[in-house]
């Protein structure tokens, strides 16, 4: 059975509330905890998030979530459930789906209105299951502009009504649209925050394809090459709004937005865009706001390269961005204003001189934009895959080394005034920006100088599991939207959770099981809490929900129930003990129609010693499926992904049970890493349930432990 839930003590042993060096200085030795050092548990919230993105925690301590497939979730603390508050018709190739959500604090409890950015389908080509040789989902990497038009899409941003625990669809009132090149890979970004003025910030990633560049600059204009492999086109483009961060101040009563004073560009300037507030970012993922500064805190990903090249120009370089006026951060020109990138002649292979980080010059052929651009700006903190001379605090220690980059950024701590939760953080955390690792596994807290300036990396959590999304709560908690290990699914280890600060008593610890979990109507299933403990022995009481309509229907500690109509439902036990701190677990029960088995066949198989995989080999695939109903196998997606360290790239998805695939020789990470080849099977049945298989591989290690 999946974990249900998760409250672990942690004891500041290195990881909790301790300083870090300062920089340019040998880190200390971790100190050993001494008796009454900060403690702090964490507490599984919903265990089943989808395919989780991000989060947004309401006043009232309810939290939306979303999954990239479309869904918007949302937790009840009053009673512990989880229900779909949405879902959204959402265009799924590579990375794009539903991103982001989003409230304006300061006027969500009498407007309601929660943001979103999704991708909607529009007429975007799609892969067709009667043609298996082809994959009409895949824009083509060479042809004419006649190829690429209907390839032409948009992700939007728009805001819905929320009312009770339903994210109302048919409210919506759109607000902007990024135009994007579909049917490639890859970088969407997509967070959205508003400041304490009403102004929404909106970050967007280069949507260029990174893969055929060698882990340096995408920056191929060769002829007749489709404009996805050439991030000045997007990144580099004043007349373009992506990879940018965006400032716009929606319309109060109305779709759209204006824009407010004070962004890179003023609103007359030709070639610009009036809505970038900064620009030069790969992919600015996550990102917070200092609502009294009004400071931006930018995670930015890295390039894959792992070692530079005096050719081509700089190891891959993950940025934490402190972002207090307009500015343009460099990409895809430089990582830093000391780090450049060559110019690079695809088509000839010949490398040209580094790029003045002073004045940029935007020469694409597909340029809209100024041709000078700003000056580049420099980043408060950058790092590679190796230990990093100027901030070894990142270093990850453990077998697997550095492991990949995918830095993140999250707001500071604001106490609240009159905030008496038992859990808040204490004021001693208050004005330190999250710096979380997605591929690192840890949250770290950045000390600044009066100057708002990084000042020291403070160690806090490394037990969190791939990081997506963190805010913090009303009630001063920080809750943590986890991936888990693995692609472009729900994973296993996937989960929302709380991280409370513990004064003197702790939550209890819940556990549910469900025997038997599935069969058909009527249906009588023995719950158990067996494993649900209380650290301080206080004495529990339960409260359950059989059929998720918040009402309460046993308080006994192993109840029975019988389901009498076919459907997916998810009880929950909230548990109490004798301070009123609660915890809550929650299973799946499937009445009726049964989720289906799904298998991954290749040839040859991942671990085949008499052919081991290289890049540029063809595997044959079938999924089998096992279903209660019909299968129907144009509702199967097989998705391949490319694999780097700990983290993954789709590129491309095909329809249909057999098929075959041949995986790109040029995988355009020279000089990188662990990489794999990564197919995954999903299948949804007739009733909506569905089932996934995944498979990797590996090639073989080079000789002599090279690269």
């Amino acid at each position: 059975m999946r974990r249900q839930a998760i409250a672990a003590m942690l004891v500041a042993a290195g990881c909790v509330g301790i300083p870090a060096a300062a920089h340019g200085q040998t880190p200390s030795p971790t100190p050993t905890p001494q008796p009454g050092a900060e403690k702090f548990e964490k507490i599984t919230l919903n265990d089943f998030p989808g395919e989780p993105m991000n989060l947004a925690v309401l006043p009232d301590g309810r939290v939306l979530h979303t999954a990239r497939t479309g869904e918007i979730r949302i937790h009840d603390p009053k009673t512990g459930g989880n229900l779909i508050a949405a879902k959204m018709d959402v265009y799924q190739h590579d990375e794009e789906g539903l991103q982001s959500v989003a409230i304006n604090r300061n006027t969500f409890a009498k407007d309601k209105w929660v943001y979103a950015y999704y991708s909607p389908p529009q007429n975007t080509p799609a892969d067709n299951p009667a043609t298996p040789g082809f994959n009409e989902g895949d824009a083509p990497d060479n042809g004419t502009a006649a190829d690429w038009a209907k390839f032409k899409g948009v992700i939007r941003l728009s805001r819905f009504k929320l009312k009770g625990d339903r994210v109302d669809l048919k409210t919506e009132q759109k607000i902007m649209d990024v135009p994007v090149d579909r049917g490639q890979c890859c970088h969407v970004g997509g967070n959205i925050e508003f400041d304490d003025e009403g102004n929404l910030y909106l970050s967007t990633g280069d949507d260029s394809n990174p893969f055929f560049s060698d882990g340096y600059t995408p920056i191929d204009a060769s002829p007749g090459r489709n404009p996805v492999y050439d991030a000045r086109r997007s990144a580099g483009n004043t007349n373009d709004l992506r990879g940018k961060i965006l400032r716009i101040k929606p319309k109060t009563d109305k779709p759209g937005y204006t824009v407010p004073k004070g962004n890179l560009f003023a609103k007359d300037r030709a070639k610009t865009k009036p809505e970038i507030y900064a620009m030069g970012l790969r992919n600015p993922y996550r990102f917070g706001i200092d609502p009294e500064s009004g400071d931006l805190y930018v995670g930015d990903y890295s390039p894959d390269a792992d070692k530079a090249d005096a050719n081509r120009g700089p190891a891959g370089h993950g940025r934490w961005i402190i972002i207090k006026k307009p500015a343009n951060y460099g990409w895809p020109y430089c990582a830093t204003p000391t780090l450049a990138y060559n110019a690079f002649n695809f088509a000839t292979k010949l490398s040209g001189p580094k790029f003045d980080c002073n004045a940029p010059r935007n020469d694409s052929p597909y340029n809209t934009g100024l041709t000078t651009l700003p000056k580049v700006e420099r980043p408060d903190l950058w790092y590679s895959y190796v230990l990093s001379p100027h901030f070894p605090e990142l270093e990850v220690e453990g077998p697997e080394g550095n492991g990949g980059i995918a830095p993140m950024g999250g707001p500071a701590y604001v106490p609240i005034k009159g905030n008496k939760s038992p859990f808040r953080f204490p004021n001693s955390y208050a004005g330190k920006p999250l710096f979380y690792e997605w591929t690192r596994d840890y949250i770290k807290m950045m000390e600044l100088n009066k100057q708002g300036r990084l000042k020291e990396i403070d160690g806090f959590a490394g037990f969190v599991d791939n990081p997506m999304d963190i805010e913090w709560g009303p009630d001063g908690s920080m809750y943590v939207l986890e991936y888990g290990d693995g692609y472009f699914a729900e994973n296993p280890d996937a989960q929302l959770s709380k991280i409370n600060y513990v004064r003197g008593n702790r939550s209890p610890i819940a556990k549910v099981s469900a025997n038997p979990a599935g069969g058909a109507a009527p249906l009588t299933v023995q719950f158990s809490t067996a494993g649900t403990t209380d650290p301080d022995g206080d004495s529990l009481t339960y409260r359950w929900d059989f059929d998720g309509d918040g009402k309460v229907d046993s308080r006994a500690q192993h109840p029975a129930f019988t389901y009498t109509r076919n459907g997916e439902f998810r009880p929950v036990v909230k548990v109490t003990d004798e301070t009123k701190r609660t915890a809550s677990a929650d299973v799946k029960v499937l009445v009726g129609n049964q989720e289906p088995v799904v298998e991954l066949v290749t040839t040859p198989k991942p671990d085949d010693p008499l052919a081991p995989f290289q890049f540029g080999q063809t595997i044959t695939y079938e999924v089998k499926i096992t279903d209660d109903q019909p299968v129907d196998c144009s509702k199967v997606t097989v998705a391949y992904i490319l694999g780097h360290e700990r983290h993954g790239h789709p590129q491309s998805s095909t329809a249909g049970c057999t098929g075959t695939f041949t995986v790109p020789l040029d995988t355009g990470h020279a000089g990188a890493a662990n990489l794999s080849a990564i197919f995954g099977a999903s299948y949804t049945d007739s009733a909506g349930l569905n089932g996934t298989a995944e498979v990797r591989f590996t090639p073989p290690a080079p000789p002599h432990g090279g690269n």
